[in-house]
């Protein structure tokens, strides 16, 4: 990895703390796997954040989600070759990513519920904010690919 500086020594306690919540992410979540790189990716894209969006469009090919999947990804509600599940995912994603201009209203809470159980709902929502928080530092010290 080409950045700006090594953020992984300079600042080693605080991505360790990251890379914590990604264990938590990984194991301690009923979210499922591939879901869980669809909603990176996407988050990614929003954010531009072209090393993060590289990284998790691999993970999602381990985990044998279709190129055509991937590639549709910024246009999934465009499409069917999503869940219902997967899209309130990414509609939610999208929405809290960003806040600023949308926010999270009662009834966007209540069609998120419908396909996600309170433990969910909430590991969606680190999710979300985790990738948001690799996005930015990513970007900020300028990760190249």
């Amino acid at each position: 990895m080409d950045n700006r500086i090594n953020y992984y020594k300079i600042a080693a306690t605080g991505v360790a703390k990251m890379m914590n919540m990604e264990k938590y992410l990984g194991s301690e979540t009923a979210l499922e796997k591939k879901l869980v790189e669809l909603v990176k990716i996407r988050v990614s894209q929003i954010n531009g954040c072209a090393y993060c969006i590289n990284m998790h469009t691999q993970e999602a090919r381990k985990l044998e989600e279709t190129e055509q999947r991937i590639y549709l990804l910024n246009a999934w509600e465009e499409t069917d070759l999503y869940s219902a599940k997967e899209k309130m995912a990414l509609e939610f994603a999208e929405t809290l990513t960003l806040i600023a201009n949308n926010k999270i209203s009662d009834e966007l809470y209540q069609q998120t519920r419908v396909f996600f159980d309170e433990k969910e709902y909430a590991d969606l929502i680190f999710l979300i904010n985790q990738v948001n928080s690799w996005n930015r530092l990513s970007i900020a010290m300028g990760n190249k690919i």
